[in-house]
């Protein structure tokens, strides 16, 4: 079990870690290796749990969750989706990743097989394995920008697939999938009985083309886990608070695992997860707007460097960067610029063979160190020619 739990990708944050010590030195240090959101979370959110905890919030409370917040997380995708969900098809958990491992402890088992799109977000690989099951990576293509490969996905299934996860918008490329790739895929799990994962954590973040969720096709409600959460999308990552969607019967396999695992969410945490579900869409679509004007900051500040490709994401808060034709690995790129420059980027390759070559770089700065980052970057690689 506990090999299961380690994964190829385990060691991707090496830069990162070694930034946040560098840092707490004092050592001028400029990290975008992480997708935190440097936004304080909106005051009406924070006000909202310190009210529940003066008011004595601080019990126990509902294993499955508070139903005016299931009530909530329903009817925003009932909205979205253009089908009725109630909040027997809701469960939060404490943030997606806990939500999309629950998911995997619920629906895959020793000898079933999952289909996990490469590249992948780095712990997905030890969460689709923690029950035992068998992941297959499924490369993406990409100089044609990391898009869905239908044609792969429906070689690559066997019979003893049991699920496809599907990530859209994705981490780490931005891409977001299209209506037509989404029916793709949609159709090859009805027509081989297959749940689909979709992890929709970014979706509030789409810059450019539309979000659609797959649980919405037909023929998809019944065999869609979607699993999401605030932390993106309402600068909440340490709040710890996401959920799933998905058919009631398996919502109710998710209440018995709650009580052997966490035995329910902090109440104070759930009254600012209603705060923020509630009132806070304009607050979302100004952390949007920034995050639209940065990355188009970082991807004209590295734009023009002879070799290097920019590919400006459709969402999220990474831009990703081809440096396969620099004289380095993107792995030895990435600790060398690190270690000679001070900014702490990503190698892509961490998330998977298909991403070798690249860098993920975070906007999750302000200007001017995003700036400084990027004018660091493009003298650093000026060096290496």
């Amino acid at each position: 079990m506990t090999e299961r739990l380690a994964g190829e990708s385990a060691g991707g944050w090496g830069t990162l870690f070694e930034a946040w010590q560098a840092r707490q030195r004092g050592e001028d240090v400029i990290i975008l290796a992480i997708g935190d959101p440097d936004f304080p979370t909106p005051e009406p959110i924070v006000d909202a749990a310190v009210a529940a905890l003066r008011a004595g919030d601080t019990h126990y409370a509902e294993i499955t969750g508070r139903p005016v917040l299931r009530e909530l997380i329903a009817a925003r995708f009932s909205g979205s989706t253009g089908r009725a969900w109630g909040p027997e098809h809701v469960m939060p958990f404490a943030g997606t990743q806990n939500a999309l491992f629950a998911t995997s402890l619920c629906l895959l088992e020793a000898g079933d097989e999952v289909i996990a799109f490469d590249p992948m977000y780095l712990t997905y690989e030890a969460t689709l394995r923690a029950g035992g099951a068998t992941l297959t990576r499924l490369a993406l293509d990409a100089d044609a920008g990391f898009r869905i490969d239908n044609d792969a996905l429906a070689t690559a299934i066997g019979p003893r697939t049991r699920a496809i996860v599907l990530n859209t918008p994705n981490n780490p490329t931005g891409a977001v999938a299209s209506l037509d790739e989404l029916e793709a895929v949609a159709e090859l799990a009805r027509a081989n009985d297959l749940w689909v994962i979709a992890d929709e954590v970014y979706a509030e973040l789409v810059f450019d083309g539309r979000h659609v969720s797959i649980a919405g096709l037909d023929g998809m409600a019944e065999r869609t886990v979607t699993v999401s959460s605030l932390s993106k999308s309402h600068a909440m990552t340490g709040w710890r608070i996401g959920w799933a969607i998905g058919p009631a019967e398996l919502v109710g396999h998710f209440g018995r695992l709650g009580l052997a695992m966490a035995y329910g969410l902090p109440g104070f945490v759930q009254a600012a997860a209603i705060e923020a579900l509630s009132t806070q869409d304009d607050a979302v679509a100004a952390m949007r707007s920034t995050y639209r004007r940065r990355r188009d900051l970082v991807s004209t500040e590295l734009a023009g460097i002879d070799g290097v490709t920019v590919l400006a994401p459709q969402a999220g808060m990474y831009v990703m960067v081809d440096v396969r034709s620099l004289p380095a690995s993107s792995d030895g790129f990435a600790w060398d610029l690190y270690r000679t420059t001070g900014v702490a980027v990503v190698d892509a390759g961490a998330f998977g063979a298909a991403s070798a070559g690249w860098l993920r770089i975070s906007f999750t700065e302000g200007d001017e160190i995003l700036a400084e980052g990027c004018r660091r970057i493009r003298s650093y690689i000026a060096g290496l020619r």
